[in-house]
């Protein structure tokens, strides 16, 4: 998924704003990498399968966990300008297509910044149809600085220090200062613990999807991109058209949006997912948080409630923020599965309980239950500020809580900025502005009710590319696929034969 730049999804999937940028595509395109070893109903398939190609042993893939599923170790450039830079080691992850039916390799990424995608390939039985299993390679890799790729982004590990104990709403100078210590302690970790820190944005990334397809051998290779995924889809996609067989973009946001509007739009759609959410509980009597019909009201009252006397948890964590409180909200609105627990957090903090909340907020930041965190917060924030050339000062960044305040009053009620790049070194490689030209007809999926992607930023990411299909699915949650039948058929048809199964633009699942 998509993160949002307070909050994982609860299938796999996350999520921030991204800026567009100055067209580079001057980068060397070749890699020299050297490899190293470490359902729905099928849908109708008359597409004769096909090798792989000439480099296709180039990975040295070893068995993982069973004889469908490999992981190898692909070594890039840590600086494709300047290889005496160093190298970066990509953790691989292959699930193996039926011989007899193989079209070839599907590269996949699960969004972020910041989350490993080998997991995809791992476990691609369990997120991706039969048909897509049996005629595809499956091919995870976490991008570089994240999951097992080495080295990776390591900036804190006490998140408590630097998540929980701020108040989103300070009351004087003092915890207003609080607020700009934290995001400046917390950059100057992230600067000072990785040498890699320039060299970790999206347009590298892409870079490195090209180098994982010349290791495999293949002239053409699929993407299939979830949440931010699509933003390193189509940024591959207009570096790299050439190479492009097909590339689905599912719950994307708007590339051309600069830092203030992407993170408006995303604000703007948490807030619409929050009142479906809490009209939906206000219209049903058996939900725990009821409250005579008006959970709109009592939600209300009880984050300003929060807000002026955070309420316990659990022994040895902090009490409940408001901060806190919205961002395991956040969470739950990724997925309307998650919509019961989130019903029932609600209902416990009214009561003085806030252990349901902060098992959400804990479940966005990925806390393991040993206390540990992985490192996806920290990648995701290095990588959204390496791909955004802005740095908005302090005062500017305060300046816009106002422009939050307005479009969303429930989601976004903090009365300063949240600094999150202000104190990062400048960009060095800035992302790509996205067009997608040569790269033929590109299938971008969005939801009604996307929270974190709202409608009109995917729409606008399809109108971005040059022959981008827009596919509208109709569900309250984050990126369509597996939604439905319809949702599922419209992605396998069109990667088993991109040409002749393009979607028309603006084809709707109900």
């Amino acid at each position: 998924m998509r993160r949002t730049s307070l909050a994982l999804t609860a299938a796999l999937t996350l999520i921030i704003t991204v800026t567009s940028c100055a067209n580079d595509n001057k980068k060397s395109s070749t890699t020299n990498g050297s490899v190293d070893n470490s359902t729905p109903d099928s849908v109708d398939n008359s597409t004769p399968a096909t090798d792989p190609g000439p480099g296709g042993d180039a990975f040295e893939f070893v068995e993982f966990g069973s004889e469908n599923v490999e992981v190898g170790h692909l070594e890039v450039p840590i600086d494709y300008d300047d290889p005496s830079v160093g190298t970066i080691d990509l953790y691989v992850a292959r699930h193996l297509a039926d011989p007899a039916q193989r079209i070839g390799s599907l590269l996949v990424n699960p969004g972020g910044p910041g989350f490993g995608g080998s997991d995809f390939a791992i476990y691609a039985d369990q997120i991706y149809s039969q048909v897509l299993l049996d005629q595809f390679d499956i091919i995870g890799w976490d991008p570089r600085g994240t999951g097992l790729s080495e080295p990776a982004i390591d900036c804190v590990d006490d998140y408590d220090l630097y998540f929980a104990n701020t108040d989103i709403t300070p009351d004087d100078d003092s915890e207003r200062q609080r607020l700009i210590d934290v995001a400046q302690d917390f950059t100057d970790n992230c600067v000072d613990k990785n040498e890699i820190l320039p060299y970790v944005g999206t347009n590298n990334s892409a870079r490195d999807m090209n180098a994982i397809r010349e290791a495999l051998g293949e002239e053409k290779i699929s993407y299939f991109g979830f949440s931010y995924g699509s933003e390193l889809g189509a940024t591959w996609a207009t570096l790299f058209p050439d190479t492009v067989r097909a590339a689905v973009l599912d719950g994307a946001a708007d590339p051309n949006a600069d830092f203030i509007d992407s993170g408006l739009q995303q604000a703007a759609g948490f807030e619409n997912s929050i009142a479906t959410f809490l009209a939906q509980c206000s219209d049903n009597a058996d939900c725990p948080f009821y409250n005579d019909g008006d959970a709109e009201g009592a939600f209300d009252a009880l984050m300003l409630d929060i807000d002026e006397n955070p309420i316990p948890t659990v022994s040895g964590r902090p009490d409940l923020s408001r901060g806190m409180a919205l961002t395991g909200v956040a969470n739950a609105m990724y997925s309307e599965l998650l919509w019961p627990d989130l019903e029932n957090a609600l209902a416990d903090a009214q009561n003085g309980d806030g252990a349901g909340l902060l098992a959400l907020y804990d479940d966005y930041y990925v806390r393991q239950p040993d206390g540990t965190y992985d490192n996806s917060l920290e990648a995701f924030q290095v990588i959204f500020c390496q791909d955004d050339p802005s740095r908005l000062t302090v005062a500017e960044d305060d300046a816009t809580a106002a422009e939050y305040n307005a479009v969303a009053p429930r989601f976004a009620p903090g009365t300063t900025g949240s600094y999150f790049c202000s104190f990062f070194p400048e960009a060095l490689d800035p992302r790509v502005k996205i067009t997608g030209i040569g790269a033929g007809p590109i299938l971008v999926m969005g939801t009604t009710g996307d929270p974190a992607t709202p409608l009109q930023s995917t729409e606008n990411m399809a109108n971005a590319l040059e022959d981008g299909r827009f596919v509208i699915v109709t569900a309250d949650q984050h990126t369509g696929y597996g939604v439905n039948q319809c949702a599922y058929d419209v992605i396998d048809n069109y990667l088993i034969d991109p040409v002749a199964n393009a979607p028309e633009d603006g084809f709707t699942c109900e």
